[in-house]
């Protein structure tokens, strides 16, 4: 358990927490959305600080993350809880356990230890994922100040409802920014997580990327008969062009049902393609197919000359013709960051 960082104290014992953006206003001994800050006679701690649900050394990949030091290995950190209750999440188990308040975990995993994990099996990085990982903002952003320390890069997977005040706070220490655009609708975002206010996602990912010169890739896992009309995959493909950039890479990933969405079927083929093409269309000149292996849109081909630069197969990583984030045939930027 842990003070939390950003947070305003109120009348009677209140208090308003300004982690993300639900900038909830719990009552003495109530929870906030997430169920990890917990307000304890006026002060807000949260709960789940180096408690972690799940760590792992993941491909880079696997973030996804295809522009990012492509073919490193990354150590990834799950917490507990989230601050969205999404319909088809695939990490129920972490992110909406039965006793949320109550998190469970064999052991802690204290920042320098994560640091000395990271090095132990040889990763790259380290990444705060399978859950949201602005919910143990605090644990963190002592991590990353660490990691920076030991020139280990560092990735948050989003779902981007993190405040501007909080990545500002986390700003200097952070490499990358791997977030979910998961719909371009308000009857979208209401009916998946209940979120009104999901225009402050697109804000949130213009800063990391405007000032504070994060790397960025976003995702939409596409739904069928919510998310995979025309009118929404051009309104992403067309944001992430304007205001991210026509290099940054957008994966349009295959749903599978899950959680309370268990009665869809998994996304057509042929539906990701079409969201591939409107990206295209769009003027995006890295557009990936996610969750199909083997397809050929998970290889970065050179928009300038044609050229294969890097294969994929699942999390398998070939290197064909990047030298630094150029293609080495035509001399196109490419928008990579390598070690």
């Amino acid at each position: 358990m842990r003070e939390a960082l950003l947070y305003e104290k109120l009348k009677d014992s209140r208090v308003c927490c300004h982690t993300c953006q639900w900038r909830c206003i719990i009552n003495p001994d109530k929870f906030g959305v997430c169920r990890m800050y917990h307000n304890q006679s006026g002060t807000l701690y949260n709960l789940n600080y180096a408690r972690p649900s799940s760590v792992a050394a993941d491909p880079i990949e696997k973030k996804p993350l295809f522009h990012f030091f492509p073919g490193t290995q990354v150590f990834s950190f799950g917490s507990w809880g989230c601050n969205f209750h999404c319909q088809d999440c695939q990490n129920w188990e972490i992110s909406c356990p039965e006793d949320i308040s109550q998190p469970s975990s064999s052991r802690e995993i204290q920042p320098d230890e994560a640091i000395k994990l990271t090095k132990r099996y040889h990763c790259d990085g380290i990444a705060w994922t399978y859950n949201e990982p602005s919910i143990w903002f605090e644990y963190t952003l002592d991590c990353a100040k660490l990691a920076k320390k030991e020139n280990l890069y560092t990735v948050y997977v989003t779902n981007g409802y993190l405040s501007p005040e909080a990545l500002d706070a986390i700003g200097p220490y952070l490499d990358a920014w791997r977030v979910d655009i998961k719909g371009f609708s308000d009857a979208f975002y209401l009916k998946l997580a209940k979120i009104s206010n999901w225009r402050g996602i697109l804000d949130v990912a213009k800063q990391a990327k405007i000032k504070w010169k994060m790397h960025v890739e976003a995702v939409t896992n596409i739904i069928p008969t919510l998310n995979d009309d025309d009118q929404q995959l051009r309104g992403i493909a067309s944001w992430i062009r304007d205001e991210l950039g026509e290099l940054t890479p957008w994966h349009v990933t295959r749903f599978y049902p899950a959680h309370y969405m268990m009665d869809l079927p998994p996304t057509p083929t042929q539906t990701l393609e079409r969201a591939c093409n409107i990206g295209k269309e769009a003027g995006l000149k890295f557009v990936y197919t996610g969750n199909v292996p083997g397809h050929q849109n998970e290889n970065t081909v050179c928009y300038s000359c044609g050229r294969l630069i890097v294969q994929r197969f699942g999390y398998q990583t070939k290197l064909a013709g990047l030298k630094d984030s150029h293609c080495q045939f035509c001399g196109a930027e490419l928008n990579f960051k390598r070690l």
